[in-house]
């Protein structure tokens, strides 16, 4: 089941550095603090790396991170208007 409008996973990010600033953040991931910080703001999404590098450095599962991601994307996608795809029919067996 699709969520309604869901959180970009940098909204839920911004919840963990608890007081630390982006750039110290970043610097302990091992990114530049323009790449986190567009992260945070929605402006980017996480990738299989930096869903890896939030795992190791939050003792989380990088699969949580790429699933927030996955969600966000799709609805994204799905408020887009685009071209209409009709379903592929199998060829009837000879």
């Amino acid at each position: 089941m699709r969520m309604h409008n869901p959180a970009h996973p940098g909204e839920i990010l911004s919840e963990y550095p608890e007081g630390r600033s982006v750039a110290a953040v970043a610097k302990h991931l091992g990114v530049t603090r323009p790449a986190l910080s567009r992260i945070l703001n929605g402006r980017a999404g996480i990738s299989a790396e930096m869903a890896l590098r939030l795992a190791e450095a939050l003792d989380s599962d990088a699969e949580f991170w790429l699933r927030l991601q996955a969600q966000r994307d799709l609805w994204v996608a799905s408020r887009k208007r685009r071209t209409k795809v009709k379903p592929l029919l199998r060829k009837e067996a000879a």
